[in-house]
């Protein structure tokens, strides 16, 4: 194959240096203000001449972007000592920050008042712009702040005061919940059920100044107030380790109480509490439950409070009849009843709740990161497929739901299944789903048309199939809606080459559909979780891609409280499937937190999570043997790739003992890093002594006397590079051996979820980058295969110029046909061989269809 020429463009949002030294500045800027002073007469004749002013240049220095916990004007933060972030903003060349001053009151107006200023930093010689902390007086719950900034730039000019910015504080101290835990007096015992929405009527008598809800629940929670949806987010509270850490959300919700009559109605989903989670029911708990806490103040100064106590009403009788993440919605628009919402309804005959007795000790202020709606995306065309299906093609693969419209009879029941893909014959398909249905059946009110979207699952799809549909499909009538969790992009990635923008196409949208609160490892078949691994490996990419610093805060937050006592890591957080760390999994405990570091020089967020990286190492040197690692590394190199005339993949397959003793490297070297930065001299030495003696353990048990590894595999050969675990002296011919290895594989990887991530960093390192390259582009070839039960059919389309090898797994020569022909009469084909119990082709271009009876031997 010719080569592939491209050229890159890539952006990125990069702060100023936070590690620059604070004293070498000012001495620049002493420097610097003795040649302004030198030139002072000849700068201002310039200045006059050229029509200038000073306050002109000043004008060109702004404040951008300033940020109060990594978000705009959060709402409800429990962070006692929140820092700043902001942006310099000028179209000067060579602009870099000399100093900054920041300003806190209690209001817009005593901003403008020294003495009434809460703090002030005064003004500060530093080019820091990132994670500023506060340094006032102790922070107060529920109250607002507001804040300015200013900067000095390595000229000397001054920019204006920001735009006043606030934050606002959430409750710091459980006391000061007053809302009692409620749920419906009848017992569920954890079996389906309709979503159960609560209610409660009451009374506003005043003029209100401001109002705020306080609210989470066991389960998902949806509330309206006086019929009106409060808040734009979705799945809230979020997913978190509900029994340790179980977020609350705080609305502003001044416009949405009247004076008068009011009522509210909270209707809640199973989502991870109680809904399906891999394999299980219930994991969190068996009973839905709601802690609501409305405080409207008034403008005489008084304050009235809504809670959830003994005095609400529920029902089960609501439209939403079944809701869950793995097999969607069914919803009964006949039992939507509009007259809930008003303060007249009788309710007497909706059941009462009860009061729990549950603690509160587990209530966190949110992580400021919801799921929020995104992209609408229209379906591209409406295919009848060869079963005579009506399927609706959305053109793109996604995570959210559809939301359509439709006019038919009352008790018309619609069904929509969601897929990822069509099978060869362009049929629905759904076999990669395994155990999630991923359907909507609506059943519809009657009476003219109707619009409906889900509420409390979401769907991995491309693909709709509609069933019950009344008429003629009119595609207008859907909508795609993405959802995921609201992170901003900071960095995009463009060449000249199509298939490498299409890779970064599909890695932006993979991540997006994954990032729906907890980053997962998929978001359609019956699996959904956070598992640490496919965190671990992926956070790079995704934090140059995204803004995903308070995201992955929440769910290190989450890891940290997940971690066994002894140390030990499971493999999916928040934790659902029980059983301890496996290497690579487990060491996301100090890979995640240090790359964050490197990403957004966090410190704050590394010195939280210092004792639970520490604690995961000890782990390993307490339970290791003659310095290596006795750490289950049950999965390995996971999907590596195994071709069936490898010996049955074990060329490629890495002993998992010497995975395990290079993470067991890697995350002790991590550690001490993390205490140099952090200035854990003890704890620096403890570790950095330790390393030369795992090495060598590493050498003496998986290294030849001629420097070859007794595991030759692509990963095997890139941990050890990687992580500088072989000496100097090794590490050219390691380096060479790994190309060996690819040059043997006709330039294909072989590694898996452990070698992939550092691959292409060990061949550019020692010099490879042309087989880097080779590696990433092989050209566009199609492939598609259908299995039955006796039956397998796998199409391949090659393009011009271009010749590839074919292995149909369980099959023999005899029995293939292609195009109704037996082997030896198409053409195109220029060999055809038994390997194992495989056939292997190579092939010139074109199309191709095989067909044969699987041998299952």
């Amino acid at each position: 194959m010719p080569p592939v020429n491209a050229f890159f463009a890539w952006s990125v949002i990069e702060p100023a240096n936070p590690f620059k030294n604070d004293d070498t500045l000012k001495n620049e800027n002493d420097f610097r203000l003795m040649k302004r002073l030198s030139f002072a007469s000849i700068l201002i004749g310039w200045l006059i001449a050229a029509g200038s002013s000073l306050s002109a240049t000043a004008q060109d220095l702004s404040v951008a972007a300033p940020k109060c916990e990594n978000l705009h004007n959060p709402l409800g933060i429990g962070v006692t000592e929140p820092r700043f972030s902001w942006k310099l903003s000028t179209e000067s060349r060579g602009i870099t920050q000399a100093a900054y001053e920041i300003k806190v009151a209690e209001s817009p107006n005593a901003l403008k008042q020294r003495g009434k200023l809460l703090w002030q930093s005064g003004k500060v010689q530093s080019d820091q712009s990132i994670h500023v902390p506060y340094g006032g007086p102790a922070l107060q719950s529920r109250q607002r702040y507001f804040w300015q900034v200013r900067v000095w730039d390595n000229r000397g000019r001054v920019s204006p005061w920001s735009d006043v910015q606030h934050w606002e504080m959430g409750l710091l101290d459980t006391s000061l919940w007053n809302a009692r835990w409620i749920r419906a007096a009848q017992t569920t015992d954890g079996k389906p059920v309709p979503s159960p929405v609560f209610r409660k009527a009451f009374t506003v008598e005043k003029e209100i100044a401001d109002a705020r809800l306080y609210v989470t629940a066991h389960g998902l929670y949806e509330v309206a107030l006086n019929g009106q949806r409060v808040g734009d987010y979705y799945f809230t509270p979020g997913w978190t380790s509900y029994h340790k850490r179980l977020q609350y959300q705080v609305f502003d919700v001044k416009q949405h109480p009247r004076r008068g009559d009011n009522v509210t109605l909270v209707t809640l989903g199973d989502g991870w509490y109680r809904g399906r989670l891999f394999s299980r029911r219930n994991v969190y708990g068996k009973e839905h439950a709601l802690l609501y806490q409305l405080e409207v103040r008034y403008k005489d100064g008084s304050m009235a409070t809504v809670i959830s106590d003994g005095t609400w009403k529920v029902t089960f009788d609501g439209p939403i009849q079944a809701a869950d993440h793995y097999d969607g919605e069914v919803y009964d628009a006949r039992k939507a009843d509009s007259r809930w919402s008003a303060p007249a309804y009788d309710a007497s005959r909706w059941e009462n709740v009860i009061e729990q007795d549950i603690s509160k000790a587990n209530l966190v202020a949110s992580n400021g990161v919801f799921v929020t709606k995104h992209e609408a995306v229209k379906p591209t065309r409406l295919i009848v497929t060869p079963k005579g299906e009506k399927v609706l093609d959305f053109g793109q693969n996604l995570v959210g739901w559809v939301k359509f419209t439709v006019a038919a009879q009352a008790g018309d029941t619609i069904t929509l299944h969601h897929a990822e893909v069509l099978d060869s014959a362009g049929n629905f398909y759904t076999a990669n789903l395994k155990d999630a249905k991923q359907e909507i059946v609506y059943i519809c009110r009657g009476g003219g048309e109707e619009t409906y979207e889900p509420h409390f699952t979401f769907h991995g799809f491309r693909y709709v199939r509609l069933q019950g549909y009344p008429g003629d499909v009119d595609i207008e009538n859907f909508t795609a809606q993405v959802l995921h969790s609201d992170i901003p992009v900071t960095g995009k990635f463009q060449t000249s080459n199509p298939l490498l923008n299409q890779l970064q196409h599909n890695i932006t949208w993979s991540q997006k559909g994954n990032f729906l609160d907890v980053p997962t490892d998929c978001p359609q078949r019956d699996e959904r979780l956070g598992w640490t691994a496919d965190a671990q490996v992926f956070f790079n990419t995704a934090a140059f891609n995204m803004d995903v610093s308070n995201f992955f805060a929440k769910w290190l937050a989450d890891l940290r409280a997940d971690q066994f006592k002894s140390g030990n890591m499971p493999v999916v957080v928040p934790n659902v499937r029980g059983g301890s760390g496996s290497a690579a999994w487990a060491d996301a405990a100090t890979i995640v937190p240090w790359n964050f570091f490197v990403n957004y020089a966090d410190q704050r967020l590394l010195e939280t999570q210092y004792e639970s990286m520490k604690a995961w190492v000890e782990f390993m040197r307490k339970t290791s043997k003659n310095n290596l690692s006795t750490i289950s590394s049950r999965y390995g190199d996971w999907l590596f790739y195994s071709p069936t005339d490898d010996r049955y993949g074990k060329a490629a397959l890495t002993d998992k003992d010497l995975i395990a003793q290079a993470f067991y490297i890697y995350s002790t070297t991590l550690v001490a890093k993390a205490a140099e930065r952090l200035g854990k001299e003890s704890d620096y030495r403890v570790y950095q002594q330790l390393l030369p003696t795992l090495k060598q353990a590493f050498m003496d048990e998986f290294v030849t006397a001629n420097g070859r590894l007794v595991s030759p595999t692509q990963t095997a050969y890139v941990l050890a590079l990687h992580f500088d675990i072989l000496p100097e002296e090794l590490r050219e011919q390691a380096a060479r051996r790994l190309v060996e290895n690819i040059e043997s594989y006709d330039y294909h990887l072989t590694t898996g979820f452990v070698g992939t991530p550092y691959l292409n960093h060990v061949l550019t390192r020692f010099g490879y980058t042309d087989v880097a390259y080779k590696l990433l582009l092989y050209g566009d070839i199609h492939t598609a295969w259908q299995y039955t039960a006796d039956r397998m059919e796998v199409s391949v389309t090659i393009p011009p110029n271009t010749s590839a090898t074919v292995l149909l797994p369980q099959a023999t020569l005899a029995d293939v046909q292609e195009s109704n022909q037996p082997l030896t009469a198409i053409k195109g084909l220029k060999d055809a061989a038994q390997s194992g119990d495989a056939v292997k082709l190579k092939l010139g271009s074109g199309t191709y269809t095989f067909v044969y009876k699987p041998n299952k031997k």
